[in-house]
């Protein structure tokens, strides 16, 4: 998923919809209609550099939509700081759109509040069989042994973008394998108000993706294997300690990124203020904002020692956007019909191109649009090194507390406040104390 997520009230909020669900989730009749067979409401997510860039990218693909169909469909692009407290405030009163994009790692959390449509074999075969999904994206649809919440619409993977100019400037041959590697060209890179890599440091999603994916890369996870918050054990204070200190120790990163939150680190590459980013599939976000492709190299992220591959040696999680639909839609067939049109072969070449993101359905992903070299790095990404995060029914909280754990840690290393192994700890600590207890 992308860009902010909810604030410390996404916890609260989740709380009251789980309560909501157990008299029957977000729908008051326990489930959809037909009521309202000629309109849908649809929630985007803003997968572009502005809301403006998605509505020129989706409205004419509704119009499409509408004249195949003769259903209209009123578009809101949601920014992310607000996805996801709007979605928890929907599924507890019941009032909410018909289909909505929601980020993949929220899907089992969404799912156990009841109010969104289970995708079970009958409802896949109306839009043309679950196996047209590739197996990574299936993986981040909802709890393991439950019909999934949602479809798989975008799939993304982290990558490293570095500017090609700087290296050859810094003397730098190759892109970092390694995160050695890479802290001795940041370190080369930060010189004459410039800065080796930018971050996002206040933007909690940010900083629980790259914490999971340093955390797996150390052999830790951040609960346990029935499903229980272990945020302080070793593996993940370190993992977490080795991101801060990008900033902290190693000073890579300009202190002021502890304050983006809203794509400023891809500006500050676009700008060549920073000669490394960290970012899911940028390749459209860096063109709309004036940065031609052949300024930028693309490379895998990179891991503690080795090349990317399974295990320790992961490098990305599965990153994407998931389409839902609203249990108590008052339009289900029609939902339905949407859901199977933006999962269409020719709709996923067209909207994936946009954004620069991968296909999740197979026939699609293996059109030759996706063969570029970017898209070859993202693939092989997804195939090999990603991993989902926990499908569980507390990740939305999991992501609230402890990205925002990591956010306050950002803010001493800007700050010239020690980040300690002790003062991560209670950091995290902190942030466990948060996660309902069961």
């Amino acid at each position: 998923m992308r860009r902010i997520r909810a604030a410390a009230t996404g916890a609260v909020m989740l709380s009251l919809a789980l309560a909501a669900s157990a008299c029957g989730g977000g729908s008051s009749n326990g489930g959809g209609s037909n009521d309202s067979p000629k309109e849908l409401t649809y929630w985007a997510s803003n997968q572009g550099a502005s809301i403006e860039v998605d509505k020129k990218v989706l409205q004419p693909e509704l119009d499409k939509f509408e004249k195949q169909t003769g259903i209209k469909v009123k578009l809101e692009v949601v920014p992310w700081s607000d996805l996801l407290n709007r979605i928890l405030t929907a599924t507890t009163s019941g009032q909410g759109p018909d289909v909505l994009n929601i980020g993949n790692t929220w899907s089992a959390s969404l799912q156990a509040t009841g109010g969104l449509l289970p995708w079970d074999k009958a409802q896949f075969d109306k839009i043309g069989g679950k196996d047209r999904f590739v197996d990574s994206a299936l993986g981040s649809t909802g709890a393991e042994g439950q019909d999934p919440a949602a479809v798989p619409l975008y799939s993304m993977a982290y990558a490293l973008y570095y500017n090609k100019q700087k290296f050859a400037e810094a003397g730098i041959d190759a892109p970092p394998a390694t995160w050695d590697e890479l802290i001795a060209a940041g370190k080369k890179l930060s010189k004459d108000g410039n800065w080796g890599i930018a971050m996002e440091g206040s933007n909690p999603s940010e900083n629980i993706h790259h914490a999971y994916v340093f955390a797996k890369q150390h052999g830790a996870d951040f609960f346990t294997a029935d499903g229980k918050p272990d945020f302080t054990n070793d593996g993940v204070v370190t993992a977490v300690k080795q991101y801060v200190d990008l900033m902290a120790k190693d000073k890579i990163i300009a202190p002021g990124n502890a304050e983006y939150a809203q794509n400023q680190s891809v500006s500050d590459f676009a700008k060549g203020k920073t000669g490394m980013l960290l970012w899911q599939s940028a390749s459209a976000n860096l063109k709309s904002q004036g940065m031609s492709e052949d300024a930028y190299g693309i490379a895998p992220v990179p891991v503690q020692s080795g090349t990317p591959g399974a295990g320790k040696q992961v490098n990305s999680m599965v990153a994407g956007i998931n389409l839902a639909v609203f249990k108590n839609t008052d339009n289900l067939d029609g939902a339905t019909e949407f859901v199977k049109f933006m999962t269409s072969d020719a709709e996923q070449k067209i909207l994936n191109t946009a954004y620069s993101s991968i296909p999740p359905v197979k026939a699609a992903q293996q059109d030759p649009a996706f063969n570029t070299p970017a898209n070859a790095v993202l693939k092989d990404t997804l195939a090999k090194s990603a991993v989902a995060l926990p499908q569980v029914p507390d990740e939305s909280q999991f992501e609230t507390t402890v990205g925002t754990a990591v956010k306050e840690l950002f803010a001493d290393a800007a700050a010239g406040r020690p980040v300690t192994t002790e003062s991560v700890k209670a950091a995290l600590t902190k942030a466990q104390q948060q996660m309902p207890t069961k």
